[in-house]
């Protein structure tokens, strides 16, 4: 099994933390790991993204050109990676920054209005957890659980107060993937 992520937003956004945390809770599970940011020169404001590649046996390179999960934080990545997910992929979209739907039909997708959860949740800075909760649901690579065990060992010391809510973030995005696959 390898399974190749690329999370994508504005700098300031989170994208990099949620990939660092999906590299470091696969280390924690005994998997082989890569995560390979990318950032503009301005950081805040600017393109921030990583690709993250989670696999039971050795990687050959950093390097994805079809990932099987995207996520997309704001509308330049959408623009960006949408053609890129791989056919049966799947790509969570952060409604609340992206104003139309993908246009793709050979993936699954996941609407999430995620800064308006984070902000139901208390702090904006949430919606990059509730993105990747909503993403864990859909793929078989490592549990909430597993990534809520993973926050609470490498979460930085100076967000410990944020743990909490940050495991709450990644079960609410997580729970709105699964109301998306109901039949209505």
């Amino acid at each position: 099994m390898q399974t190749e992520i690329i999370i994508s937003g504005f700098g300031g956004q989170g994208a990099l933390f949620a990939g660092q945390l999906l590299a470091y809770t696969g280390l924690d599970n005994g998997l082989h790991v890569t995560w390979f940011p990318s950032y503009g020169p301005e950081m805040r404001g600017g393109t921030a993204h990583c690709v993250v590649i989670i696999s039971d046996d050795e990687i050959g390179a950093p390097i994805v050109k079809n990932p099987a999960a995207v996520i997309v934080m704001n509308i330049p990545s959408l623009d960006k990676y949408e053609s890129l997910v791989k056919p049966g992929g799947v790509l969570v979209v952060n409604t609340s920054l992206v104003d139309r739907n993908p246009e793709r039909e050979d993936i699954g997708v996941v609407l999430v209005p995620a800064n308006e959860i984070a902000e139901e949740l208390g702090n904006k800075r949430l919606a990059n957890l509730v993105l990747l909760g909503a993403l864990l649901d859909r793929l078989d690579v490592l549990s909430i659980e597993q990534v809520g065990e993973g926050l609470k060992v490498h979460i930085p010391a100076h967000r410990r107060n944020l743990l909490e809510a940050n495991i709450e973030a990644l079960r609410r995005g997580a729970e709105l993937s699964k109301e998306q696959l109901e039949p209505a």
